[in-house]
């Protein structure tokens, strides 16, 4: 294990943060093209996937899949930088790493299929989350990061030597129809209550383009018709969407009232109340949502953070965190909104008018920030607006996982969240607004402390990558440090693992930071 104390790669900050002498170590890569996903811990056990990796490597890894280092070793020797043949399969120093499933097994994994047929079957494996059945077996889903999107379950038994057996027969896609499909399924938690929380990733900035036949990105919402079979309404996609009864029917169910946005994640709180939610893509925001009653996320208040910089703008972002306050959006329940997003339902590109939208438009947004709205769609439907209009921070780039150990976040020992931010630039980096820090191309990772009430005051950055060389076309992120951070898994120790999705290492990696207060 070495330790790193270099300002661009491990932090130490006055700004009322704990004084680190931490280490970070990287435990394992993937091959050339693939990113690291569905990062997820079941016992000892550590499931994580290989996304679109490049096609002609020549072996088993020229697919997408989904896979599992059994028996993880987290305190063993950090794994060597990636070099010639290693570069084309999956190293770890935690322990083997066995393939369970890749894309197109069984004429099943990955397949998305709608009313115009199959459509795509997707390289892109993320969120992983095991909903265990008995001691040695359960279910296995794995979100396919696609528009449209989809889901698999598959059944599995791990033998007592820690191999794990993936039983063909009981292997499907999740059907998504009852809730018109899905868009960009993303990373996601498993509930308290066992439910696995996909992610819909909406990355489609202005609803006013949906039905505009010239707009760049209107194929996306083409495959989507087709998997329908009719065109499709915006307001019913960029939720989280809860599976319920996960090792029965499966049933989907799209939880409007945690907000409308790029959902990278949410993360539920131990009170099963409070839920963070991260928010993809480029002057995001970051959400919370309070359950009216515990185990029950359909009826709710949803809030926006303003975030106040502690230090003076141009600060590195390795150096710069932030005060969070909570602004009230609106409440409402998911009957409330289903309500709203049905009058939108049958409008289709015939309807499209240039200067115009046929959907809720900016002088609406406005007037619901007045006070002068009927009622409270704007919040639900339009949250990013709503929430830039009601003076939260609208400036993140590019905010990806959020999460925290459920069981040590509930007893206190470990009482922190982190985020992963894969890039700090424009609106983080520029000179106006609340976040005016210095560029990070390379990302940080933000801790914030959780109180007893599982809110969080402030964001500090912990981690972050560095130096940044354009010139150095395979590894523009220095290769000693995390490059574009996107999965985050917070370990019982207090440890955090680190999964890269970036062009700026040649293979991208995971690695294991250790703060002083968890090293052993």
């Amino acid at each position: 294990m070495k330790t790193r104390i270099l300002s661009a790669l491990i932090l130490t900050t006055a700004l009322s943060a704990p004084a680190f002498a931490e280490t970070l170590k990287r435990v394992a890569s993937v091959p050339l093209g693939g990113e690291i996903t569905g990062m997820f811990l079941e016992g000892g056990d550590l499931f994580f996937n290989v996304q679109h990796p490049a096609d002609d490597l020549g072996n088993d890894f020229a697919r997408a899949a989904v896979g599992v280092v059994a028996n993880a070793d987290f305190g063993a020797a950090e794994l060597a930088l990636a070099d010639g043949d290693a570069k084309k399969v999956v190293t770890s120093s935690m322990g083997a790493y066995q393939i369970l499933v890749r894309e197109g097994d069984f004429g099943k994994i990955g397949h998305i299929a709608g009313k115009s047929g199959e459509i795509k079957v997707s390289n892109d494996p993320d969120f992983n989350a095991f909903v265990r059945t008995g001691e040695t077996e359960g279910y296995l889903f794995t979100n396919w990061e696609d528009r449209p999107g989809g889901m698999s379950r598959v059944r599995m038994t791990r033998s007592a030597e820690g191999l794990w057996s993936v039983d063909e027969a009981d292997a499907m896609m999740l059907d998504f129809s009852g809730v018109e499909g899905t868009w960009v399924n993303c990373f996601g938690t498993l509930s308290p209550w066992n439910t696995p929380l996909t992610s819909e990733e909406l990355y489609f900035d202005n609803t006013a383009d949906w039905n505009n036949p010239s707009y760049e990105e209107i194929g996306d919402v083409a495959a989507l018709e087709g998997y329908l079979g009719h065109y499709p309404n915006p307001y019913r996609y960029g939720y989280i969407v809860e599976i319920t009864d996960p090792a029965g029917a499966a049933v989907p169910n799209k939880l409007f009232s945690l907000g409308r946005f790029s959902h990278e994640n949410a993360v539920v709180m131990p009170d099963q109340k409070t839920v963070y939610l991260s928010d993809d893509g480029t002057n995001v925001v970051f959400f919370k949502f309070v359950a009216d009653t515990a185990g029950d996320l359909t009826v709710g208040t949803l809030y926006a953070a303003k975030m106040t910089q502690k230090a003076a703008p141009g600060t590195p972002a390795a150096e710069a965190g932030f005060d969070v306050e909570w602004i009230e959006l609106a409440h409402a329940s998911n009957a409330d909104i289903a309500g709203w997003i049905a009058q939108y339902d049958g409008i289709s590109q015939a309807d499209y008018k240039e200067g115009a939208t046929s959907y809720i438009s900016d002088e609406d947004v406005a007037a619901w920030a007045k006070g002068e709205a009927a009622d409270n769609r704007v919040a639900f439907l339009e949250s990013r607006k709503a929430a830039a209009a009601k003076g939260a921070t609208a400036e993140f780039r590019k905010m990806e996982g959020v999460n925290i150990n459920h069981d040590a976040a509930a007893d206190g020992s470990v009482p922190f969240m982190y985020m992963a931010m894969s890039e700090v630039a424009k609106g983080m980096a520029d000179d106006k607004g609340d976040i005016q820090v210095g560029e990070n191309k390379c990302g940080v990772v933000y801790e914030m402390a959780l109180d007893a009430a599982f809110n969080v005051s402030t964001m500090m950055p912990v981690v972050a990558g560095g130096a940044y060389d354009k010139n150095n076309e395979a590894n523009a992120c220095d290769v000693a440090g995390i490059s574009n951070p996107d999965n985050i898994v917070v370990l019982a120790s207090g440890e955090v693992l680190i999964g890269e999705d970036t062009g700026n290492h040649e293979n991208n990696a995971m690695w294991l930071w250790t703060p002083a207060r968890a090293a052993k």
